[in-house]
């Protein structure tokens, strides 16, 4: 019998780890071990204005140095958290929020009502929950220095959970920055305060903890109540090659790494030291998007021939490895979630249904065009993937190739609305917070709204009036019933393709505990160093 090249990664690291330990690039610090914290994440950290950008690397780095008003608890319920005391009017069209004492910038200054006025007015240009925020307000202002107040055209009973949606407060000043402009200078209000002097782009950044923050009295929970940073400082190491994070997690070097790969998991699981956590126990969910304007995939018929084609089992082989981690998803609403139903799921085959691809394929009048797929050279889950979809459409007749580029260049790249010929795109492969996909109003990627919708811009004008029914419904049955009708059309549409969820589990040295777990964002508060 042969060796597979798991078998392969899985000698090398064990041997590795006993022979010889790479050194790993940290940060300088004069405080004890012991007080400091050495995370490996998922990516590299290039943006710092999580309104320009939705990379968890991001959003991580706001909820360190930012504060919310609002913050979700464990079961997902908004909670108050730089407000202290709130209200609204008899006709549910007047909202007054008071902040709460304490609250201060990093520079010193207090945190003021026009700081968050002028961040919700930001966040609202281009978030999800902002802009539906923003049609229904008539007016969001200023009432005195620790109160503002939100008035409404009409109801928006959502609005509480509306202001959980990533909305990070920042001074007026950077606020007043246009939100295509990111903001560079990271000074909030929270429990972290960014160390600049420490800043090494391309290889650590460093967080120190806010000495005078005031946390709330509530004890913490999910994201919500009291913020207590245990620690001194945490700095965050680039660490590239995968091989040198499990071994520099070894020898305690550093202490944790968000993504390690699955083919390391029976290591981490025979080192006494380490462990595998799941702290994301709703998974993310990996789907492709077409691009809906150019051809082939302006015809609905290619679209349904590549929803039929996917086989969920094939993709999931390469991007986890572990069944234990994995599972299909066919309800449009992922896997899981309240609103997850079996509405129009006929399409779903286990192995795929290539001949009903290949049929479809006719139907659409496929004439051999160019079906460029874009590849994520370093993100393996992603690049595998895309070699899996670049065969399947190979062997149906579909004249696909790989265009190879890293996710900087995708991310860039997918922005592009025109032909392929003129640097556009017909296909790429991402992933998403399963439990996002409950929510069609934050989540960008359910909307259906053609050129203005998320990128491979799907258009239903059926789709979006029931979407856009949403917010009004009151009862966890009517969205039920409302996410079916939605569901319907959804699949028929086939903007997005679904290849699996996976829960991925962070590894950690066994001395860190008190980590927070709740999807997509990983707080540092209230974790611990023995």
């Amino acid at each position: 019998m042969g060796i597979s090249r798991r078998d392969l990664i899985k000698v090398g690291i064990t041997a590795g780890a006993a022979l010889s330990i790479p050194s790993v690039p940290r940060a300088q610090t004069t405080l004890t071990d012991a007080r400091t914290v050495h995370m490996v994440k998922a990516s590299g950290l290039s943006t710092f204005d999580p309104v320009v950008t939705t990379y968890n690397i991001t959003l991580d780095h706001a909820l360190a140095i930012y504060d919310t008003l609002f913050s979700l608890d464990s079961k997902f319920m908004p909670q108050p958290q730089m407000v202290g005391k709130w209200g609204v009017s008899d006709d549910k069209k007047t909202y007054t929020f008071e902040l709460r004492d304490g609250l201060n910038w990093h520079d010193g200054t207090p945190v003021t009502a026009a700081d968050c006025v002028a961040s919700i007015r930001r966040w609202g240009q281009v978030k999800p929950g902002g802009k539906l925020l923003m049609a229904r307000a008539s007016d969001i202002s200023k009432k005195n220095e620790k109160t503002f107040t939100i008035l409404l055209k009409e109801p928006l009973g959502l609005l509480p959970t509306l202001l959980t949606q990533y909305l990070y407060v920042m001074r007026e000043k950077d606020a007043d920055t246009p939100p295509t402009e990111a903001v560079t200078t990271n000074i909030g209000s929270g429990p972290f305060r960014f160390n600049q002097a420490l800043a090494k782009p391309g290889s650590s950044f460093a967080y120190d903890r806010n000495e005078k923050y005031v946390p709330r009295s509530e004890p913490s929970d999910g994201l919500a109540g009291g913020k207590i940073v245990k620690v001194d400082r945490v700095i965050w190491d680039l660490i590239g090659d995968q091989q040198t994070a499990l071994a520099a997690l070894q020898v305690g070097e550093i202490d944790y790494v968000e993504v390690p790969p699955a083919d390391f998991y029976p290591v981490i699981e025979s080192d006494p030291n380490l462990a595998l956590q799941v702290l994301d126990a709703s998974g993310q969910v990996y789907f492709l998007r077409m691009n809906c304007l150019q051809k082939p995939f302006d015809n609905v018929k290619a679209r349904q021939a590549v929803l039929h084609l996917v086989n969920q089992q094939a993709y999931l082989s390469v991007i986890s490895h572990d069944t234990k981690y994995s599972s299909t998803v066919t309800s449009f609403f992922g896997d899981g979630n309240p609103v997850s139903n079996d509405e129009n799921t006929g399409w779903y085959r286990k192995g795929g249904d290539p001949e009903n691809a290949k049929r479809l394929l006719r139907e659409a009048g496929y004439a051999g065009e160019k079906v460029v797929i874009l590849q994520p050279t370093d993100w393996a889950e992603g690049s595998n993937a895309s070699q899996v979809l670049a065969a399947e459409l190979q062997k149906i007749g579909v004249n696909a190739e790989l265009a190879a580029m890293d996710w900087g260049t995708l991310a860039t790249r997918r922005t592009n609305k025109g032909p392929v010929n003129e640097g556009g795109w017909s296909i790429f492969i991402t992933s998403e917070s399963n439990s996002s996909r409950g929510d069609p109003i934050a989540a960008e990627s359910l909307g259906a709204s053609g050129e203005t919708s998320w990128y491979g811009w799907p258009n239903s004008d059926e789709y979006e009036a029931l979407r856009a029914k949403w917010s009004d419904v009151q009862t966890i049955e009517e969205r039920k019933a409302l996410a079916r009708k939605m569901q319907q059309v959804a699949w028929d549409l086939a903007g997005t393709v679904f290849l699996g969820r996976v829960v991925t589990p962070i590894a950690r040295r066994k001395t860190l505990t008190g980590l927070i777990g709740m999807p997509e964002l990983v707080p540092m508060w209230n974790m611990e160093k023995a």
